[in-house]
């Protein structure tokens, strides 16, 4: 389904309405500080945001992984994302109710982030060091899906890996098609996972990779990343969904962004399903540079204005044609751009 076009009159009376909105929580959160930095705030130390609820966030403190608070954000704050780090006071006494105040965001590492429905660029979760791209039998996987995920990650700086989740579902039907489908990825640095929650086999392996930093999943609702969740870490309770029978489809269970502590070590943070990542906030030079086996070539065309569909001298056509790029690879990049300059 392609985007709502939208007028200007509406953009700006969406405009006014989100300012409006951010105006009255700024309000409300500025009259909570002003009551509890009577004397109810503790000395301010460091934490992690582990959840967001849209006006508060719940922070976990670096010391003391057991003192846990939602906290207010001090109207000076950027939007707080799951995994963002931050200098907070934490709430005692009874005017309190709890809640603590966050005063700064430090640094971000990284940052996760994908359109929203306007096409503004929005952070979802912050100091990732891998994202997992998840795919499974059914819904059935598409090389140009995998490759936008793909792409979105090397712009980002965070390394990505594919898991192939439920394979308990691989039979005759599907096994060579998956194998193809995947056959290009660990020769371009792209280890593939296989796993299945059902029985279990490969969730070591998942664990050992998932213990070094913080992870986040993505892929298409259906997939599973729920239900893997729930098979590292039972006590989340991580709502899953049921594949629609009608459309092999998923249905979008999880509503925010949440960092769990996974007990062999490492971070996961579980991130709402998203069934297509969209590009149309990069350029086709971006493009080009998300494609890790083209790297060495780009700039090295004849023409400046290179479109990479057969010019004379064209640098990654020539390395097509050597076997140094795959044709199912370059099918993938002239698909996702065309779709990007349609977007």
């Amino acid at each position: 389904m392609s985007k709502r076009k939208l007028n200007r009159r509406q953009k700006w009376r969406i405009e006014k309405i989100q300012q409006e909105r951010e105006a009255r929580a700024r309000k409300r959160a500025e009259g909570a500080e002003h009551v509890l930095e009577e004397g109810d705030l503790g000395p301010e130390q460091t934490g992690l945001v582990i959840a967001n609820y849209g006006t508060q966030v719940l922070v976990e403190s670096s010391s003391d992984p057991e003192l846990r608070q939602r906290c207010h954000m001090r109207a000076n704050i950027d939007t707080l994302v799951t995994g963002d780090r931050v200098a907070w006071r934490p709430a005692f006494g009874e005017r309190s109710g709890g809640t603590g105040v966050v005063g700064a965001r430090l640094e971000r590492q990284s940052e996760l982030q994908r359109p929203d429905r306007y096409g503004d660029l929005k952070t979802v979760a912050a100091n990732i060091d891998r994202i997992l791209i998840v795919i499974a039998p059914y819904p059935e996987p598409f090389a140009n899906a995998i490759d936008r995920y793909l792409v979105a990650a090397e712009t980002t700086g965070i390394h990505p890996l594919l898991v192939l989740n439920k394979i308990d579902r691989i039979d005759d039907s599907n096994r060579a098609a998956l194998e193809d489908l995947l056959a290009p990825y660990p020769g371009l640095g792209y280890p593939v996972l296989r796993l299945s929650t059902k029985t279990g086999e490969g969730l070591p392996g998942l664990l050992e990779t998932l213990a070094q930093g913080t992870s986040v999943f993505v892929g298409q609702s259906g997939v599973g990343k729920s239900s893997l969740v729930n098979a590292l870490l039972p006590e989340a309770g991580a709502r899953t969904g049921e594949l629609s029978q009608a459309t092999q489809k998923g249905t979008h269970t999880t509503t925010a962004a949440e960092l769990f502590h996974l007990p062999t070590g490492g971070d996961l943070i579980d991130s709402p399903g998203i069934r297509e990542f969209g590009l149309w906030h990069m350029s086709e030079a971006d493009l080009l540079e998300g494609f890790v086996e083209f790297r060495p070539f780009i700039g090295h065309c004849r023409f400046r204005d290179c479109r990479h569909q057969g010019e004379p001298g064209c640098a990654i056509n020539e390395a097509l044609a050597r076997g140094e790029i795959s044709e199912r690879r370059m099918n993938s990049f002239i698909h996702l751009r065309n779709s990007l300059q349609e977007e």
